[in-house]
């Protein structure tokens, strides 16, 4: 779906803010657009090349130790007047020469600080690949450098075509946050009430109260939550999604080889049951051999694949259908334990025994840093679509993209941009162990979680959003939400104030001269009260995402 078609209807008269109408808006509308395959020729650039238009790119000459020429060049734009604040989205398109493929970095040198990774593309030769990143500065620059290199350092020609640069000032750019937030996560609702004669009933009082969501917003949860009264009420009173932190790993239910011991586990889910919250399976294998049992470690051949096989059998068989998600072997981007001993197919093989035991549940890949940065060369985001490709090739069923979420400091464009391109496989993609390392310090935590947060539920394709502040004596992996005594850190209040926004608040209002009450409400479970005179009705509305106005009718 092209959604700056959708912009150009509406949001370029007005913008929507929490429900009502608002002032016009006339700045910049994003673009959505991404692509992932290699084309003949390059697409139109978006905004028209913005800032960039007409602006052919400098061509450097590549050197040795900074003297030598080797005969290749590498394409830069030379950028005035930068804005600190300001949020800066560009793409272009890339065609290579010297080599089969290669990944292609933009890096951004202002006159006090480098950005060595701002965007990246797997660009292949013969064809041209789509680059989209962005960026935000620290300070403003009068004159910067936008770079376009190979990621190794080898030499090659590299030509780009409709490069855009676009900038959004941060209202603007939490304006456009607003309007996805109502398109997609809100729908608009005509309750009509009559009377069993169907005449309108003008002046009928009518409270809405929403009573659940249907966006999955939770947080990881340990054994520490098991008779622990206080931690289980500040969670669900929170939250309708958990994720077990450790307890479904290998290592925790089977520690030494044939003593399986769920018990932890089923404690857990018996918890979340009984709250109605849904939990995601984490993980079935772990390619870091970390965390793999020491006895698993020791295996090979035949006697590893056994080992594996009853594993899945017995965890898959055990929980069908309790867990809508399964990652199923977590990090195979970064590490390869499994396939380095069982073959490049196990990864696959995995797959295919995961769906057949449990083929309801949805299956994950769930890496790190694919949205945290792009500077990690085994997670930019063509790789992970590339990993994706090949096992949907073979047939997997490989239906969820998890990106965990591991940030120091967010880029909120890059975010987004790499979000664009993942959009494009079609999958449900989840933001799976979202934290902020604690050396920012607690008021930078919520300042940057804020961004991610905000980030991941206003774009249109992603479907749930997981934290990952299971709480411990000691305290979290690397943020927590509250102190031991569940007062909240700042991270907490962050938490608590989206929570409350992103809730359609009690509604009380009376019909109009048709009989009519019209709302627009977060997407959820609703219970709705109609009364006129001595006559009352209680009913129940289910609001899923759709375009057309839910249409409620109830009579006295």
């Amino acid at each position: 779906m092209n959604h700056s078609l959708i912009f150009g209807g509406l949001l370029a008269f007005f913008f929507v803010l929490s429900g009502s109408l608002a002032a016009p808006y006339d700045g910049p509308l994003y673009d959505f657009t991404a692509y992932t395959e290699c084309k003949a020729q390059p697409e139109k650039p978006l905004y028209k090349g913005g800032i960039l238009k007409d602006e052919p790119p400098a061509m450097r000459p590549s050197t040795i130790n900074g003297d030598t020429a080797t005969g290749f060049y590498t394409p830069a734009f030379v950028l005035k007047n930068l804005t600190q604040g300001n949020i800066y989205c560009f793409s272009t398109w890339v065609r290579i020469q010297g080599a089969r493929s290669a990944l292609i970095r933009a890096s951004l040198m202002t006159e006090n600080t480098t950005y060595d990774c701002v965007g990246t593309v797997l660009a292949k030769c013969g064809c041209w690949s789509f680059l989209k990143g962005g960026f935000t500065l620290d300070s403003p620059s009068n004159l910067s450098l936008l770079l376009f290199q190979n990621s190794d350092d080898k030499d090659i020609n590299i030509e780009i075509s409709s490069s855009s640069l676009q900038p959004f000032t941060d209202q603007e750019w939490r304006i456009i946050q607003q309007y996805m937030i109502n398109t997609h996560r809100k729908r608009a609702v005509t309750i009509h009430v009559s009377d069993q004669q169907g005449n309108r009933l003008q002046g009928a009082a009518v409270t809405i109260d929403q009573v659940s969501k249907d966006f999955p917003f939770g947080s990881a949860i340990a054994s520490t939550i098991l008779g622990n009264l206080p931690y289980q009420n500040w969670f669900v009173e929170r939250f309708n999604a958990a994720v077990f932190e450790n307890e479904l790993k290998w290592n925790a239910t089977e520690p030494d080889q044939g003593k399986t011991n769920y018990t932890i586990a089923d404690q857990m889910l018996k918890f979340v049951r009984a709250h109605q919250i849904i939990a995601r399976g984490h993980n079935i294998f772990w390619e870091d051999s970390k965390y793999t049992p020491a006895w698993v470690r020791n295996l090979t051949g035949h006697r590893l694949q056994s080992a594996v096989n009853t594993r899945i059998q017995s965890l898959m068989s055990k929980y069908k259908d309790e867990f809508i998600h399964w990652d199923v072997n977590n990090e195979v981007l970064h590490f390869d334990f499994y396939e380095q001993r069982l073959g490049p197919n196990a990864t696959s093989h995995f797959y295919e025994a995961a769906h057949k035991l449990d083929p309801l549940a949805t299956l994950f890949m769930n890496e790190y840093n694919v949205v945290e940065n792009c500077s990690d060369v085994n997670s930019t985001v063509d790789r992970y679509i590339e990993r994706i490709r090949d096992l949907q090739k073979g047939g997997v069923y490989m239906d969820g993209i998890g990106l965990q979420g591991h940030f120091t400091v967010p880029n909120p464009p890059l975010m987004r941009a790499v979000l664009d391109k993942l959009a494009t496989l079609g999958l449900p993609i989840w933001l799976t162990e979202v934290d902020i390392k604690s050396s920012v310090g607690e008021e930078y935590q919520a300042i940057y979680l804020e961004q991610v947060l905000r980030e991941g539920f206003s774009h249109p394709s992603v479907n749930g959003i997981m934290l990952w502040a299971a709480l411990h004596p000691k305290g979290c992996y690397r943020m927590c939400l509250t102190d031991k005594n569940f007062r909240n850190l700042p991270a907490g209040d962050v938490v608590d104030n989206l929570l409350k926004e992103w809730k359609t608040e009690e509604i009380h209002g009376q019909t109009d001269e048709r009989g009519s009450y019209r709302f627009y409400g977060f997407l959820g479970e609703y219970k709705v009260n109609v009364s006129y005179g001595n006559r009352t009705r209680n009913s129940t509305l289910s609001l899923c995402h759709g375009r057309e106005t839910r249409q409620l009718s109830i009579q006295l």
